[in-house]
């Protein structure tokens, strides 16, 4: 839940997606960056912020135990100073959002919490393909969670400064949430910057939008069992204004000559009045008559296009960056039994399509430079076994994908 934070996508979002181009940098409270270092300033911070806590309503005893293995976490302001902005196409963010492996590990957790995401549809009204797709961004569908404590690291943060008013205001959030008993502090954990459960609710968020889906008094995010954390999520897309029974959107077929002008979000209009410009979906059919529409061409006129209605929008609002809503959508599809996108993007700024990227990669594995995979998404470990070879045959080592170093594999 990244937007309504202001954060770069990174720690949670993408979690999981490496599959054969990529890595991703995970942090864990087994690194020794991660545990409470000696630190007075921070020390002398807590003692400040402790009078600044109970006027707020939170008691002694709440602090003290939110505090009693908190500390000051070295590992969370390196996170927060050299976030990285990852610049991905939208290629790549949909190859990545619905890889052959989050697909597999969606369907698992689909077969084992089908019945629980269907009772959580029936009561907010968000398919549960769509609460499932935001589980699967969030956190792998529960496989990475984060381990971070949540005190340690939103103190941490607002005592360096750099945006201490709102990491003092999720600090208290999350001690306001230790007091209310929804759970015990060894078991408030989460990422770098507080994002907490399944689906990475932030503490405030939390206590507006969480929801005890089980009946058991507590709404636990953080358990095994994801249900109050779906039915959180439910309730926040819900509360967001979720529209039962319009579709986030889809993939279309533009008519020749389309006037590119009319797309962009923004630019909305009924979806008969795209049909009857000769607008339709991707696979041929016709496009849903569900009110408002607008279309995007985020790879570029030459790239698939996609109709969007309001509930994108909704996904927007948990977090707003437009991949991220295209990744939820597709990912929603595809676990719903939707076939890959149809549309042909254009070649990446090395000129080089995910045909050949995906090539790059099988023959840099198969000249000994293994890239885990052929994905088609270039990422550090195909540019690890791009050095390799270039190296090996004595080429300048930049671990840069090019048609030239396509062509020194064929």
């Amino acid at each position: 839940m990244i937007g309504r934070r202001g954060f770069v996508l990174g720690a949670m979002a993408l979690a999981g997606c490496v599959g054969g181009g990529g890595s991703v940098v995970r942090v864990s409270a087994q690194d020794p960056a991660f545990l409470p270092q000696p630190n007075p300033a921070w020390d002398a911070w807590v003692e400040g912020f402790r009078p600044r806590a109970a006027a707020q309503g939170i008691s002694p005893a709440t602090f003290d135990a939110g505090f009693r293995n908190a500390g000051f976490l070295p590992g969370v302001i390196e996170r927060d100073r050299n976030q990285t902005e990852f610049t991905r196409t939208v290629e790549d963010y949909l190859s990545i959002a619905a890889s052959d492996e989050r697909l597999s590990v969606g369907r698992q957790a689909i077969a084992t919490w089908g019945g629980v995401l269907g009772q959580i549809e029936g009561r907010f009204g968000v398919p549960a393909n769509i609460i499932a797709a935001v589980w699967g961004l969030e956190s792998f569908f529960g496989q990475r969670r984060g381990d971070i404590n949540v005190i340690s690291a939103t103190s941490t943060l607002a005592e360096e400064g750099r945006r201490a008013a709102f990491f003092e205001q999720q600090l208290v959030a999350a001690l306001r949430i230790l007091q209310a008993g929804d759970i015990s502090p060894d078991r408030m954990v989460g990422s770098w910057a507080g994002a907490m459960g399944h689906t990475q609710f932030i503490p405030t968020s939390f206590l507006s939008l969480a929801v005890d889906f089980t009946g058991d008094g507590r709404r636990d995010i953080w358990s095994d069992d994801p249900s109050d954390a779906l039915a959180s999520t439910a309730n926040y897309l819900a509360r967001s204004g979720w529209r039962a029974g319009v579709p986030w959107g889809l993939e279309v077929a533009l008519p020749s000559g389309f006037d590119t002008g009319l797309a962009g979000r923004g630019r909305g209009r009924d979806a008969g009045d795209w049909a009857a410009m000769g607008v339709r979906a991707a696979d041929g059919g016709n496009v849903p008559r569900a009110g408002g529409a607008s279309i995007i061409l985020p790879a570029g006129s030459t790239g698939p296009a996609f109709m969007l209605f309001s509930n994108f929008n909704v996904i927007l609002r948990y977090n707003n960056a437009e991949n991220y809503a295209l990744g939820i959508g597709h990912l929603s599809d595809r676990l719903a039994g939707g076939g890959p996108i149809r549309g042909t993007f254009p070649p990446d700024a090395t000129g080089l399509t995910k045909a050949d990227r995906q090539e790059l990669q099988r023959l840099l594995t198969r000249a000994g430079f293994d890239t885990d995979g052929t994905d088609g998404v270039i990422g550090n470990n195909t540019r690890a076994a791009i050095r390799g070879y270039q190296a090996s045959r004595g080429l300048p080592v930049t671990g840069e994908p090019s048609r030239e170093l396509l062509a020194s594999l064929r």
